[in-house]
Order: C-alpha cells, then structure tokens, then sequence
C-alpha cells in the first residue's frame, strides 16, 4: 500500500467513543469516592484495605507500565528494527519468578506501605530517603514521557491542540486517582487493559484483511528481515539481540516488578500471600497479549508501508507517529474505530499515569511526612489526597521535556535502567546478602547511581552510531501520491530540532573515543551496570566495615520457606514420608500374612486336606479360617 499524505481526521463517532473511555474512567474514580466515604484511614486510601483479590490486581500490574509507548512506540520499534524485541516475552518469566519469589515475600511479611520502609528497616535512614529521591525523580521524568506520547499521537490524528490533550489526560487521570485511591486505580486499569486490547486488535484485524492473511503479513516481514529472533551476537553494543533483551531486560523489568512502588503496593494490598504471587503469575498471561499484540502490529505496519515508508517520505515527523498514521489510513472508512485506538492509548498512559501518582503518594507520606510530622488518620488521608493532586500537575508539567528525548522507548526505559537498576542492586543487596551494613549499602548505591547516570548521559550526548544500532532497511520506491492544498498535515510544524537530533546529526570525526565504546552500550545495559556496581561496592564495603559482624532479624532478609522450590521440596518430603509408612505397614502386613500361611500349612490338622478330621477340630479350624 502506497502512503498518501491525504489522511482522514476524527468524526463525530471517534470522539465519541474516546470521551466514552474517559468518562467511564472518571466515574470509577467517583464511585470508590462515595462508597469510601466513611474510610479516614491513609492506608485504605493508597493500598485498598487490603482486601484486593488475585484477577484484578494481575490486569492492574499489566496495565500499569504497558503504558501508550507500548501502544505506539514498540510496533515502530518493531517497524524499524525487526520483531527480536518480541524476546522480551522470556524476560517477563524470569521477573515474575524473581519478583515472585524474592522480593514479594520478605515486603509482604513486613507489611509494609513504602518499600523505602524496607531501607529504614535494613540499613538506615539516609539511605532510605536516598531511594525515596531517587524513586520520586525516576517516576516524575518517565510519566511526563508517557503523558506526552499519546497527546503528541492525538495532537496528529485531530489537530487538537497538543498541550489541550497533554493537559485533558493528566486532568482526568489527576481526578480519579485524588478521589478513589488504589482500588479506582486498579479498577480503571482493568477496564484500560480490556481497551487497549480491543484497540490493537482492530488495528490488525483490518491490516490482516488488506494484506490477505496472517501468512502474508509474516511473508513480508521475512523478506525485509524482520523476522530477526534469533540473534545471538554476544555484542554489548547491538542494541537488541537475544542477550542484550534476555540479560537486559530482566534487570529492567525486575527493577519495575520487584521493586517499585508502583507494582509493590499494588500485589501488597492482595488479601493474601497466595493471591498476591498468583496476581504476579496471572499477568504474566496479560504481559503476554500485550506483547504478541504490539509486536504484530509492528509487522502490519511493516506489511502496510513495505515500499513506502511514511517517516522516509516525510510523511509523519517521527517514527512513533507510525501506528497512529496506519490507522487513519486504513480505518477512515470505519467510524469509530480510530477513535477506539486511541482510547487505547490514551487507556495506557491514564493506568501508568494513574499508577505514578498513586505510588508518588504513599512514598511521600510514608517516607516523608509521617517519620517527622505527626499527623491524625483523618490528616493524613486528606493529605494523601492533595500529594495526589499535586503530583499530578507536576506530572503533566513535566511532559514538555520528553519532546528532547527522541525515541520514546527508548527513553522511558532508559530512564528505569539509570534509576531503577541501582535501587534494584541495593534492595537485592539487603534481601540476599545478610552480611551487607549500612555503610555498604550507602556506598553501593551512590556508586552505581554515578556509573549508570555516567554511561546514560553520554548516551543521550553520544547516540550510537547506525552500524551499531542497526535499522533495518526501509524505501520510498513505491509511493504515489500528490500533496493535495487541504490534505492533512501529518508533520508538526516547524521547531526547534530535539537534543537527540541535533547530536545525532554531529560530524563522527568529533567523537572521543568512549563514544563508540562505552556511551554505545545497548540501552538495555544501563540497569544491569548499575545494580551490578551497587551489589558489588556494596558487599566489599560492607566486608570491609565490619559486615560479618552484623546480625540481622531474619524477617528481612530472603528465608528457605519463603521459596515455592522449598514449599514443593517439603510438600514431596511429606509425601515420601506418608508413602514410606504405606509401604512399612504394608511390609507388615505381607509379613503376618506369610506367617498365617505357613501356619496353616503345617498345621497337622489344617496342612492338607488329607490330614484334616472331621470331628472335634471343625471349631478350630473356622476360629483359624477368621484370624
């Protein structure tokens, strides 16, 4: 299919269903206001009571961070750089097991509302207001990314003015969270998974029909190499391979699922132990979906736009406004549905914002406020609200700084690579390594935050050069279109050129020689250097400071019977067990049984028929026939 320039805009059914979307959201956030009305307690506010059962909280944990870069961003991932990125889906079951089995137990044993509560209770103060900074800017900077993605996607699709849609997302998404807590939040994400879901598959149903089947799709996107899964070049400077995403993405991911607020408070407030790790093993269902979902529409896009490339041809401005130019083009004839797609977008960021805020809450209340201020229930519920709303206007402030970040993705996960794999280093430390001092802790957690923040920066000044990123290749030799006067512009208008771009487009004979060494790491590196340093200065400061000598409480640290292999380990021990008494009673039996018969048969009465009487001994021989 040759792109064309005249692309069709939002009707009145379009904006329909995305008010819709945003309507129903908002009236949840209304609806857990009035049915919690009589509840002053803080902690019911930011983590449901506790109360929260297994299957929404698994679809909440999904939505969160499939946020709308998922929705835009991964299928122009896939588009430019092949469907590898699809491996992702292996990392997902090394961190739901990691998470599930390291983490989740020690924080929910501790019952705690922060998990910088955690720091306190395992090194010291310092060091948890170090992570509580460091959780707060991480958060900030990621959820400006993820309110402008898909405002800058509606601002292409409608002309509706950018910040107007920057501003409605946050407003809305502000309002729920500040009047409904954490059960209005993991109720709308249920829903917003159910949309972004719908909104994916109308996309690719319709491409599927253009393209005359799922085997084309997959035929096309072999031919232009995109079918690239199994690439194992061991390179730390590719961007995606098999390593870089499997070793990679699993610290990243186990940053987001083991250790951050946002994921933690939503599997702590689970009624229990038991359906707070099932949450975590039912959304690696909904992480799966999502994934195969995203990665599809990449090679739709691909199949689409194989022989002209709208962001070559200058039909779009950036490769993350490719999904939502696909679906003005092959959606315009079907009301409603483009609008559908974008409410899925929009249904990503409102569950990550949604997430953020609440998250940004409690750790300001439980590491902030409450350590040094006393404060009523009543208080502190009501300032949970108003840190809500405050955060949320920070929030949407904060979106104007992702147009300077280029790729989108890229960004955002370079963003809980720098932050997050420190934190994720320091809290394995304090779980994992029962020698491990506050000293220790500190140390390795500002190391690794300068290692990380050293090798991102220079990134972000020193972007990898193509041979070592290596886009795939894309052409504009079968466009046919002329520029009509009144055809849509799908171009932004003219600005200032982003930081990305204007270092990308620098002369290679100024790179000094970290360049194209260490600032070219794959992205995917960023968290696993920075808890490995963490983990690394930390044990040998610890060691060095007297950490052998420390004792610890064993609540916080990682024990056997936390471990579902220790679970199953006892469960098959018990099972041993019962079978070895079967099989004695058993042998007892066989024993008494082959005593009787070699009584009977040597009986001088009973041995053999020819020996038996009649007469006085028929008694005894029935009293011997019932033994």
């Amino acid at each position: 299919m040759a792109a064309s320039p005249v692309i069709g805009s939002f009707v009145a059914a379009d904006y329909a269903v995305f008010a819709l979307m945003l309507l129903v959201s908002a009236a949840i956030g209304v609806y857990y206001a009035i049915v919690g009305r009589g509840q002053i307690s803080s902690r019911e506010f930011l983590m449901g009571g506790q109360s929260m059962t297994a299957v929404p909280v698994a679809l909440s944990l999904t939505a969160s961070f499939m946020s709308a870069i998922t929705v835009l961003a991964t299928p122009a991932e896939v588009y430019r750089y092949g469907a590898s990125y699809g491996l992702f889906s292996l990392s997902y079951v090394l961190v739901v097991v990691v998470s599930s089995e390291v983490f989740l137990p020690v924080f929910y044993r501790l019952g705690i509302t922060s998990t910088y509560e955690y720091l306190e209770i395992r090194f010291n103060r310092a060091t948890r207001l170090l992570g509580t900074v460091m959780f707060i800017v991480q958060t900030i900077l990621y959820t400006g990314i993820v309110i402008y993605a898909p405002a800058l996607a509606l601002n292409q699709v409608t002309g509706m003015d950018l910040w107007g849609a920057v501003i409605s997302t946050g407003v809305v998404c502000t309002f729920y969270c500040t009047m409904g807590g954490l059960k209005a939040v993991v109720w709308t994400d249920v829903l917003q998974v159910g949309i972004m879901v719908a909104g994916f598959l109308s996309v690719i149903i319709r491409a599927v029909v253009l393209q005359g089947g799922v085997s084309n799709i997959l035929n096309h996107a072999e031919l232009g190499g995109r079918l690239n899964f199994w690439d194992f070049d061991a390179s730390p400077l590719r961007r995606h391979t098999f390593w870089t995403i499997t070793f990679g993405g699993t610290f990243v991911w186990t940053s987001i699922y083991g250790i951050n607020q946002a994921q933690v408070q939503r599997y702590i407030s689970c009624k229990s132990l038991t359906h707070a790790k099932m949450s975590l093993y039912i959304n690696l269902l909904g992480l799966w979906v999502i994934m195969l979902c995203s990665v599809f529409a990449g090679l739709c896009l691909y199949s689409v736009y194989k022989h002209c490339d709208p962001w070559t041809a200058g039909m779009v401005s950036a490769p993350d406004q490719l999904m939502p130019y696909m679906v003005m083009d092959i959606l315009r004839d079907y009301p409603g549905l483009p609008g559908l797609f974008v409410a899925a977008a929009y249904s990503g960021t409102l569950s990550t914002v949604s997430s953020s805020v609440n998250a940004l809450a409690a750790v300001t209340i439980e590491d902030l406020i409450k350590p040094y201020i006393h404060m009523s229930e009543k208080h502190l519920s009501w300032t949970s609200k108003g840190l809500s709303f405050l955060y949320g206007a920070l929030c949407i402030g904060m979106a104007g700084i992702a147009s300077l970040m280029g790729s989108l993705l890229q960004a955002a996960i370079s963003i809980f690579g720098i932050i997050g794999g420190p934190l994720l280093g320091l809290f394995s430390l304090g779980i994992l390594c029962p020698y491990a001092n506050a000293t220790g802790g500190l140390a390795g957690l500002l190391s690794g935050l300068v290692m990380s923040l050293w090798v991102g920066i220079g990134a972000q000044f020193y972007p990898p050069l193509p041979e070592q990123s290596r886009p795939l290749g894309l052409t504009t030799h079968g466009c046919n279109f002329t520029t009509a006067a009144d055809a849509f512009n799908w171009t932004t208008s003219p600005t200032e050129p982003s930081l990305y771009t204007t270092v990308l487009q620098q002369n290679t004979a100024e790179r000094p020689f970290l360049a194209d060494n260490w600032y070219s790491l794959s992205y995917l590196y960023f968290s696993p250097i920075g808890s490995l340093t963490t983990l690394v200065v930390g044990l040998l400061v610890s060691l060095l400071s007297g950490g052998m000598k420390l004792k610890l409480e064993p609540r916080v640290s990682l024990m056997k019977e936390d471990t579902m292999l220790f679970c199953f380990y006892k469960l098959f021990k018990e099972r041993v067990s019962d079978m070895s008494v079967s099989i004695n009673n058993l042998q007892d039996v066989l024993s008494l049984s082959t005593t009787f018969l070699y009584s009977f048969s040597s009986h001088p009465y009973l041995g053999h028929e020819t020996s038996r009487k009649a007469g006085p001994h028929k008694k005894q021989r029935e009293q011997m026939w019932k033994q």
